[in-house]
């Protein structure tokens, strides 16, 4: 072969290269197309729109009646949403709150609306994806009727109750490094930083409103002091959080990266019940709405 024939041969095999890595590239873009249409027509094709659950029974959130049926403003938010998708049905796969991600990512469920905050670390550590929010999340500081704590001023020194693992424990912590407050208990559940208050383990509370409302309506005689305080990021994914669009403690609908078609469809449902009042008009329903979960983005 002289050198004329085999540049030639070069040009022809490296076209060639060319023109098969073109069509695998337009292959595997057609066939992740197909397959995020997939998402929304196989749901429609069921008609019945799935969600992992791992809060059930929290109130005011989500739980359920004797007779089988289900209320809270989570589940009439997630009604909403379906009719509005054109799905006659919509339903909870009741799990626990670790499985949740794992259980979507793997198809068990179509998403994830179980008052799931949207961060980074779920975003681009876990891979998935967040609608448009629909709830925000934010701190109480919470104490008996009878408590001398009047402001936060009176929480130097004192005894904080969280919950292991959130971000209400951070917020707590976050105040007794501000020397704000003495020292943090973290339980394992909910519920159990309010029994603690209750029997004087610890002098105030920190944790959520929603939960605080379900608490109240329990055993009631507790009450909030001073103003509320929005979510701190663990200090390894500050600089993603300040970049993101929405308010750190925002609650959205969690669903997979390859469903794009879905996303979108849950946003476009999302967006014409805040422009109709219909989301305000549940929360108010539930007692959850307050003037900041008018602005949940940036």
């Amino acid at each position: 072969m002289n050198i004329f024939q085999c540049t030639i041969w070069i040009i022809r095999e490296t076209t060639m290269k060319t023109m098969m890595l073109a069509i695998a590239a337009a292959f595997a873009a057609t066939a992740s197309a197909a397959m995020a249409d997939e998402c929304l027509d196989s749901i429609k094709e069921k008609g019945v729109l799935l969600s992992g659950n791992g809060l059930m029974g929290t109130k005011p959130f989500i739980w359920k009646n004797e007779d089988g049926s289900y209320d809270g403003f989570e589940w009439e938010l997630f009604q909403e949403v379906g009719k509005r998708m054109g799905i006659p049905k919509v339903d909870h796969e009741i799990t626990e709150w670790s499985t949740l991600i794992p259980g979507l990512k793997a198809g068990r469920w179509d998403v994830i609306f179980s008052s799931m905050s949207a961060t980074q670390e779920r975003i681009q550590g876990a891979g998935i994806e967040f609608s448009n929010p629909y709830f925000l999340l934010l701190d109480y500081v919470i104490v008996k009727e009878d408590s001398p704590i009047q402001s936060l001023d009176d929480l130097k020194g004192k005894i904080l109750g969280s919950t292991l693992g959130t971000k209400d424990s951070l917020n707590a912590h976050m105040l007794v490094d501000q020397g704000k407050a003495g020292s943090v208990l973290d339980f394992n559940t909910f519920g159990e930083p309010f029994v603690a208050l209750q029997n004087g383990q610890v002098d105030a509370v920190i944790l959520d409103q929603g939960t605080f409302a379900g608490q109240q309506e329990e055993l009631g005689n507790m009450r909030i002091v001073g103003d509320p305080i929005y979510y701190s990021a663990p200090a390894e994914w500050a600089d993603a959080e300040a970049k993101a669009p929405y308010i750190l403690g925002s609650i959205a609908v969690g669903v997979r990266r390859d469903c794009p078609d879905l996303l979108s469809e849950i946003n476009k449902a999302l967006a014409s019940m805040e422009e109709d009042g219909t989301r305000r008009a549940i929360l108010e329903k539930y007692g959850m709405w307050a003037d900041y979960q008018a602005k949940m983005m940036k």
